[in-house]
């Protein structure tokens, strides 16, 4: 196990602030963002990373192996929020389940980020363009998880059909902010691109960090929700991502050779996002609980992946 990846993830500044957010609300402070602040800071992230994401696969070739590759994660992250969906609806509610499969079926930049140093560490190369398929991997969730909202929220007094549904799921604010940022960051050009990169990539930490502090204090006010509902859902915790990572590291070898590719696409599998879901889950879905789904992903999935999850996802590759 490695410890030193660990104790570097748990010291990010920017799960720090998750963790002050914590602490605020235990001790009744009256720290406040205002809402219209977070929202705002929610657009952002979305926009911040779909444009990162388009930039990298402006600089991408087009051939059969890249494609594969794509396919195949934005199948990965189609495919695990509907069986998320059903396995969670009958126990959770609607709501929740729509929210936790997007949640699991989308990916966490941290969790990529720590994956990158795992395979540095190792000494073992992957490859670039994983990083857009990383940012696409953000959409597909997050359209299948609105989608199964739309279709079973029996609050709804309209069933709309399947291209009514799929019009709203793509027309969306966060989805269309998430989708609209790719294409323009892949047909920018790259010199005018620089103008605006501090705005992308200088401080989005910093927005990140403060609106992990907001989810931090939005999580410790609901986490009474997270015990009301007992072991089930951390073993869903659990289990969700160390299937999917291990089933994805198996079969990845039938997409690409590449060890370090295998990994990554293991882990991004077994990763849960906390930032572009829960951004977006605040709009689409705001009847679903915080209190279950960012504690689900943050509190139990990205520790697993980090200190059980990456070395076991590496040993099946390996071993294949």
């Amino acid at each position: 196990m490695d410890f030193s990846l660990l104790l570097s993830n748990l010291t990010n500044p920017t799960l720090l602030f998750f963790a002050l957010g914590i602490v605020a609300y235990l001790v009744k402070s009256d720290l406040e963002i205002p809402p219209t602040t977070i929202k705002f800071i929610s657009l952002y992230l979305l926009f911040a990373i779909g444009f990162k994401g388009g930039q990298e696969l402006a600089h991408e070739h087009l051939n059969a192996q890249f494609t594969g590759e794509l396919l195949f994660g934005m199948a990965i992250a189609s495919a695990i929020p509907l069986y998320a969906f059903f396995l969670l609806k009958n126990k959770l509610g609607v709501q929740n389940a729509g929210a936790i499969a997007a949640a699991y079926g989308s990916v966490s930049a941290v969790t990529f980020v720590a994956a990158s140093g795992f395979l540095e560490a190792k000494e073992m190369p992957f490859s670039g363009h994983m990083v857009a398929i990383m940012a696409l991997m953000e959409s597909p969730a997050i359209i299948v998880g609105m989608v199964l909202l739309m279709r079973y929220d029996k609050e709804s007094t309209e069933r709309p059909k399947l291209g009514h549904m799929l019009k709203h799921s793509f027309t969306n604010g966060s989805v269309l902010m998430l989708i609209g940022s790719l294409v323009i960051g892949l047909v920018a050009d790259s010199k005018q691109a620089e103008g605006i990169k501090p705005f992308t990539t200088d401080i989005f930490k910093g927005f990140l960090a403060v609106f992990l502090l907001e989810m931090g204090m939005v999580t410790a006010a609901r986490f009474g929700a997270f015990r009301k509902y007992g072991l089930f859902v951390s073993a869903m915790a659990v289990l969700i991502p160390l299937l999917n990572g291990c089933t994805v590291a198996w079969i990845s070898g039938f997409v690409t050779p590449g060890t370090g590719d295998r990994f990554m696409f293991a882990t991004l599998a077994a990763s849960a996002s906390y930032i572009a879901v829960p951004a977006a889950m605040r709009l689409a879905a705001p009847k679903a609980d915080p209190g279950l789904y960012i504690p689900m992903a943050l509190g139990v999935t990205f520790p697993l992946n980090i200190t059980l999850g990456m070395p076991l996802y590496m040993a099946i590759v390996e071993a294949m």
